[in-house]
C-alpha cells in the first residue's frame, strides 16, 4: 500500500531529516556506549551506528543528548530525543516504547571477588549466593536491576546510578557480587584477572536483545528503514568491528 503524502509528513525519518540532525539519547554503560569526559566526545557499539544511521542514511548530522537509565524511555516518549541507544528489548519498555530488531545478544550474570571468604566455591546456582548478608551491586533502572530483583529474594541489593559506582562498590568490597550484563562483565573481569571471576547462572539469567528504541508511532516503513540499516551493518561485520574496538578501547581506559 503507498504511503499517503499526509503519513510522510508525519513520518520519524522525514522530521529529522527536515531538522538536519537525528538525536540519540544516551546512558553510559561500556563497551556498548562511552562518553570522554575530558573530550565530551562518545564512543562505543550504539553512538558509532547512530553517527553512520543519521550521517549515511539520512543525509544528517548525530547528536548525542545525555540522560540517565532511569530517564531514557522516558525522554523518548517526550520527544526529547528520536531514538535511545542501547536498550534491552523488555516486556515492561515494549509497553511505553517500541524497538529496532536486536544489534547485539544480552544476558545478566556476577561477578565477584574469588577471595571473599562469604562466597562457596565455587558457585554453583542463584541459590548459593541468595542469602542473608550477601549484597548484590546494581545500576539502579536498567535492565539488570530488574533481572536480578526479580531472581534474589534474601540477599541486599545495593542500587547505584552508574557503572563506575557499582565496580566500586564491588572493588571495594562495599558489595559481594555484580550484576551487570555479560560483556561488561567480562571486561571487568579481564581487567582484573587477579581477583574477578564471574558466575553465569544456568539457565542463562534475562536473554534479550540489545537493540535501539523508538517511538511507538514510528512507522513500520521507518522502522523497516533502520531494520535494514542494522542487518547489513551484522552482516558487513561492522557491528563485530566496532564491538572489538569498543571492547579494547574500554580495556585500555580501564588501565
Amino acid at each position: 500500500m503507498p504511503v499517503t503524502a499526509h503519513a510522510q509528513d508525519d513520518a520519524t525519518w522525514q522530521n529529522v531529516r527536515k531538522a538536519g540532525v537525528l538525536r540519540c539519547g544516551v546512558a553510559t554503560s561500556p563497551p556498548w556506549t562511552m562518553k570522554d569526559p575530558k573530550t565530551n566526545t562518545y564512543s562505543g557499539v550504539f553512538p558509532d551506528l547512530c553517527r553512520d544511521f543519521a550521517e549515511k542514511v539520512l543525509k544528517v548530522k548525530v547528536e548525542y543528548v545525555d540522560t540517565t537509565w532511569d530517564n531514557i524511555v522516558a525522554g523518548l516518549q517526550s520527544d526529547k530525543w528520536d531514538v535511545s541507544l542501547s536498550l534491552n528489548d523488555t516486556p515492561e519498555r515494549r509497553k511505553a516504547i517500541s524497538f529496532t530488531q536486536p544489534v547485539v545478544d544480552y544476558s545478566v550474570d556476577l561477578t565477584y571477588n574469588k577471595n571473599n571468604p562469604k562466597l562457596p566455591k565455587p558457585i554453583k546456582s542463584l541459590a548459593d549466593i541468595d542469602k542473608p548478608g550477601v549484597t548484590v551491586t546494581v545500576m539502579s533502572g536498567t535492565a539488570q536491576d530488574k533481572a536480578i530483583s526479580a531472581a534474589l529474594k534474601q540477599a541486599t541489593i545495593m542500587r547505584l546510578p552508574g557503572f563506575d559506582e557499582t565496580r566500586l562498590a564491588l572493588m571495594s568490597k562495599r558489595a559481594d557480587m555484580l550484576a551487570d550484563d555479560s560483556m561488561t562483565n567480562l571486561l571487568l573481569a579481564r581487567s582484573h584477572p587477579d581477583w574477578a571471576e564471574t558466575f553465569k547462572p544456568n539457565p542463562v539469567l534475562a536473554p534479550q536483545g540489545i537493540c535501539f528504541g523508538i517511538r511507538k508511532d514510528t512507522p513500520a516503513a521507518d522502522v523497516a528503514l533502520f531494520n535494514q540499516f542494522i542487518e547489513k551493518q551484522k552482516q558487513t561485520g561492522t557491528v563485530n568491528a566496532y564491538v572489538d574496538t569498543s571492547v579494547k578501547e574500554t580495556l585500555a581506559q580501564a588501565k
